[in-house]
């Protein structure tokens, strides 16, 4: 008898799947599963929430008369009258030259420059010699913002060392960061030398990730090194690249203000004077709050048009997007 009863299936509950779990439900068992996950990641969402989202709770007073001492509540609308200033104003057309003029610049000689560097690091063979050049590439990176417009005040015054070895072939002193033609070539330039190591880091890691047998069946076809690149390396890096393009296009209006402030002058506006350094003077020199963030909204509305336009575009012309 006992051993009939054993032989009796018992009736045990059937486990839930997701399917037939609510979403709350699923929801619930992820934060009980991953909740030290969860955890971690609450510093950096605190950060976004206070620092970007918070702030944006101000944004009303680009449509006010804002004054500190009536509150943003407490300030009159105004509507769209500092955006028409700004529309209308003297600097307009040469501030959004300038801002597109630099990061046109950037995307041209900037953004591929990374690409070539990370091609050309996996190609070395000698594994000494290649840690030695990462290593030479990426230092500049950690230099300090205030320190490389020291030193390219140091090299480029008119007794620095590129004048000094012009002179040694006849060429007059120039002052470089006074004359308004040089300042675009200097920015961008001196920006790819010091991210162009930071930046080749994430086209490495996507060539490191390439099937290696690719690059041994092109060797038995007969593929030279050549061929390897353009039909292998760079097809296996193209997500990287159109995603890391849609991102580029998205800061097409932004230029950061800390470095165009420290080698600027009054000489070199008319080439350097960009968006986010007018905001700065307007807004903080002048203390005129709304009309900057006026400017400012313009140009965050502007950039994520971009960033959109740029991702339908690629998703209609290829499969790579970034959402």
């Amino acid at each position: 008898m006992w051993q009939e009863i054993n032989k009796k299936p018992m009736n045990k509950r059937p486990a839930k799947s997701n399917m037939d779990l609510s979403k709350g439900q699923i929801i619930r068992k992820d934060l009980r599963r991953n909740w030290i996950i969860y955890l971690m990641a609450l510093p950096v969402i605190a950060y976004y929430l206070i620092f970007h989202y918070g702030p944006m709770y101000g944004l009303q007073i680009a449509f006010k008369d804002f004054a500190p001492a009536d509150g943003i509540w407490g300030s009159p609308w105004v509507g769209f009258k500092h955006f028409d200033s700004f529309f209308n104003g003297i600097y307009f057309w040469r501030l959004i030259r300038n801002t597109v003029l630099i990061n046109v610049y950037d995307l041209i000689f900037g953004f591929p420059s990374a690409i070539i560097l990370a091609i050309l690091l996996n190609e070395i063979r000698k594994m000494m010699f290649k840690r030695v050049v990462q290593t030479i590439s990426y230092l500049p990176h950690f230099i300090s913002i205030v320190v490389v417009a020291g030193m390219l005040f140091d090299f480029l015054s008119r007794d620095g060392l590129i004048n000094q070895l012009l002179g040694f072939i006849g060429v007059e002193p120039i002052d470089f960061l006074k004359e308004a033609g040089w300042f675009r070539f200097i920015f961008v330039s001196s920006g790819i030398w010091q991210g162009v190591g930071w930046g080749s880091i994430i086209y490495l890691a996507a060539i490191a990730n390439i099937d290696p047998t690719l690059y041994e069946a092109a060797k038995i076809d007969g593929a030279n090194r050549w061929k390897q690149i353009f039909h292998i390396t760079i097809p296996g890096i193209m997500p990287t690249i159109v995603i890391m393009f849609i991102l580029n296009m998205g800061s097409l209006l932004s230029v950061g203000s800390e470095k165009v402030l420290l080698l600027y002058n009054p000489l070199t506006y008319e080439t350097a004077d960009v968006i986010s350094t007018y905001v700065y003077r307007k807004g903080i020199l002048e203390a005129s709050y709304s009309f900057s963030a006026a400017v400012g909204l313009f140009n965050s509305v502007i950039s994520l048009i971009l960033i959109v336009s740029a991702n339908a575009i690629s998703k209609r012309v290829s499969e790579n997007k970034l959402w």
